[in-house]
């Protein structure tokens, strides 16, 4: 199998969803080993710093988050039902009758189902009114509050995550999984270390693998004060469009290479900085989107405002349907945002950096 499809499977398929992302630091160590130093701090924001880094180089952080959005438990019902909570943003109407993973307090994860009440029992003003996360509960089969705690060792605040495996259909080239915002990210930043092997730059290269994105950019808020980096590339798996809007509002489509947001709700995308992106990616004819966005926010929000302020730019995989348990995306969509993170590294030197 490709070792790249290998790399966003495995990283896909990890637990994590945010403040419990040890399994996909896991993997990621795994599979970045021997491509530099690694370093965590005690938010478990994973740092990874190129082998070759020399003292005195401009600093170029590369950005993604390990963690995904999921469900937490709230309480236990006698019946053994769980009630749950959100971890990120979910449209509760994508979340009833898909699997999950539920992990008990030996770190095991047991298989659940999403439930509501039947429609056989509803009256008819249940069946009429809006749907609301307090009206689900998650049912692993368990029959009493005392089989959940005793036997499925399953206790209150235990994190919850879909129950999905990551597919590539190489004749379509669709990936399709959970997670892809933001494990497609982190996979960016392994596969820029693996191609940049060998290549002499005028910059140091530390990836910044943060946690806890989902609930508010928490981590790169750490990330950025412990690299101060001179400059910085966020890798995001983003909400594509072409599904959604008019085909003249399309500006995140999947096959039509990674986005690159000049605006969102939280940062103003640095234009001399983004210009260099747009134009280079059109000087190689590596496929890109520009989008101008009035809502969501990534790692970017924290990471311009970090120090005097960071330059720093958004390359995005476009994933369908993200923020639900199935994301759709493309393989070369992920290879042309690494392409193009690798030939804006390559150029990037002080003075360049300055001039941004």
């Amino acid at each position: 199998m490709n070792s790249t499809i290998e790399l966003i499977k495995q990283i896909s398929d990890a637990n994590g969803i945010s403040g419990f992302e040890d399994e996909v630091l896991q993997v990621i160590r795994s599979n970045a080993k021997d491509l530099g130093a690694f370093s965590e701090d005690c938010m478990r924001n994973l740092y990874l710093e190129k082998k070759d880094n020399v003292e005195g180089k401009p600093v170029v952080m590369l950005d993604a988050h390990t963690d995904e959005v999921g469900f937490m438990v709230k309480a236990i019902r006698p019946d053994g039902q769980l009630e749950f909570i959100n971890i990120g943003g979910w449209v509760v109407t994508n979340i009833p009758a898909h699997q999950v993973r539920v992990q008990n307090r030996f770190g095991k994860y047991i298989p659940g189902i999403v439930a509501s009440k039947p429609p056989h029992f509803m009256s008819e003003a249940e069946r009429k009114a809006p749907l609301d996360i307090t009206n689900l509960v998650i049912d692993v089969g368990a029959s009493s509050k005392e089989e959940i705690e005793n036997d499925f060792c399953i206790d209150i605040a235990a994190p919850v995550v879909p129950e999905v495996s990551c597919t590539y259909d190489e004749k379509h080239d669709l990936l399709v999984g959970k997670a892809f915002d933001n494990r497609l990210g982190c996979a960016s930043i392994v596969e820029t270390f693996k191609r940049l092997e060998g290549e002499k730059l005028n910059v140091n290269v530390i990836g910044a693998f943060a946690s806890q994105e989902e609930v508010g950019t928490r981590g790169a808020t750490v990330t950025v004060n412990h690299v101060k980096p001179d400059i910085a590339i966020c890798f995001e798996g983003c909400p594509a469009d072409d599904t959604v809007v008019a085909e003249y509002q399309r500006q995140t489509c999947i096959k039509h290479g990674p986005m690159l947001r000049h605006i969102d709700a939280r940062m103003i995308t640095n234009p001399r900085f983004q210009r260099f992106a747009l134009n280079l990616a059109k000087e190689l004819n590596i496929p890109c989107q520009s989008a101008v966005r009035t809502g969501g926010a990534t790692d970017g929000a924290p990471i311009h405002l970090g120090a005097l302020g960071v330059p720093c730019i958004v390359i995005g995989i476009p994933v369908r349907y993200a923020h639900t348990h199935y994301g759709i995306s493309s393989l070369s969509d992920f290879n042309n945002g690494v392409k193009l993170a690798i030939e804006i590294i390559k150029r990037l030197d002080k003075d360049i950096i300055g001039g941004f």
